[in-house]
């Protein structure tokens, strides 16, 4: 018996309190969780949410989840550069705006309290250096304040609050899903979870998948080669051209495409910087309230930022739920939910007939 199944008590119920950690690009597994879980007959009663699980988490809540994946399914490479909104302000590297108008033209002007189950986002504020829960109000505000990364992405302004990535404390909000004592399972996605050796996605996914992998790594290596440095000078050049010591002294003889790279150099640092506080604080938080099924993800298998590559992070957070489920569900109960599943499945066929 392995330790998951040691850890995961004898439940009866199908109703899940889901837990969605912070991880940029690597948050796209949790569609995948979501399909996992829905596929064995679970009612996904609650969702708490961090940065990128506020994403998921808040686009669910409100019945769009399958817009929305039908969306980042199709960016490329190209595609997540032309969403970068380069600010020139000293608070962050990006604004976000572009990202936000797609959620809302989703989603729309959605409240918190008016989902079709409850929703915690988690932000945090710098002024008062705490933990910022959203159970009411506007949907979309409490996203853009749960997605500031420090640094990288503006911090959002609400009255004496500035307010950024709730990952800075809490990158996996198991206790608002503790709460939701109508639950019968709490199920923590971690997708900045620690591994003894770097793990690539590709190694991660089974092996048929593997392959189609493989060639979208490859198909995504090419575009890299060919586009980077064009798309890193386009966005960059409006923010360093004119002001070149805005971010630091500019070298005599450094190009505007130089110092871009520089700079761009030292975004990629304080996002791994993030990533590797993120993983150390969401070990202790498992520690304190430790769920039921945990699914974790390496933070290893993509960076922050891979925001193309949608498909195979999907795919993995799908396998992954499937080896904990089959862990940790006792054989009966993971039958009756497939049954539940297919059940709800042929009824709703019937009724589209």
């Amino acid at each position: 018996m392995d330790e998951l199944t040691q850890s995961v008590p004898a439940h009866s119920g199908n109703k899940v309190a889901l837990v969605l950690g912070s991880g940029g690009a690597r948050g796209y597994a949790h569609i995948g969780v979501i399909d996992a879980l829905e596929a064995r007959g679970f009612e996904i009663i609650s969702v708490s949410g961090c940065s990128m699980g506020a994403v998921v988490g808040g686009v669910y809540a409100a019945g769009k989840l399958p817009e929305y994946r039908d969306w980042v399914s199709k960016l490329d490479y190209l595609d997540v550069v032309k969403l970068v909104d380069v600010t020139w302000s000293p608070m962050g590297a990006m604004r976000a705006n572009k990202v936000m108008e797609k959620l809302e033209s989703l989603v729309g002007d959605m409240q918190i309290e008016d989902l079709s189950i409850p929703v915690t986002t988690v932000a945090t504020d710098l002024v008062r250096q705490r933990e910022v829960w959203f159970q009411k109000g506007s949907l979309l505000r409490a996203i853009r304040a749960s997605i500031a990364v420090p640094g990288v992405i503006t911090p959002v302004h609400a009255g004496d609050q500035v307010l950024v990535d709730g990952g800075l404390l809490n990158p996996l909000p198991i206790l608002p899903a503790v709460a939701a004592h109508e639950a019968d399972w709490v199920v923590a996605v971690n997708v900045t979870a620690h591994s003894p050796q770097p793990v690539s996605l590709e190694d991660m996914l089974p092996p048929a998948e593997n392959a189609d992998s493989r060639r979208d790594s490859k198909r995504d290596d090419e575009e890299r080669i060919g586009g980077w440095f064009d798309d890193v000078r386009n966005a960059t050049r409006r923010l360093w051209e004119g002001v070149g010591n805005l971010a630091g002294e500019k070298a005599s003889n450094e190009s505007v495409e130089e110092l871009g790279k520089r700079e761009w150099s030292k975004l990629d640092m304080v996002l791994e910087s993030f990533d590797i506080t993120q993983a150390a604080l969401a070990k202790y938080k498992i520690a304190g309230y430790p769920p039921d099924v945990l699914i974790e993800v390496p933070k290893t298998v993509c960076s922050a930022y891979e925001f193309h590559r949608a498909n195979e992070l999907i795919r993995l957070g799908r396998h992954l739920t499937d080896k904990a489920l089959d862990a940790s569900l006792p054989p009966a109960l993971a039958q009756q939910n497939i049954d539940r599943a297919r059940a709800a499945v042929d009824l709703d066929s019937g009724a589209k007939r």
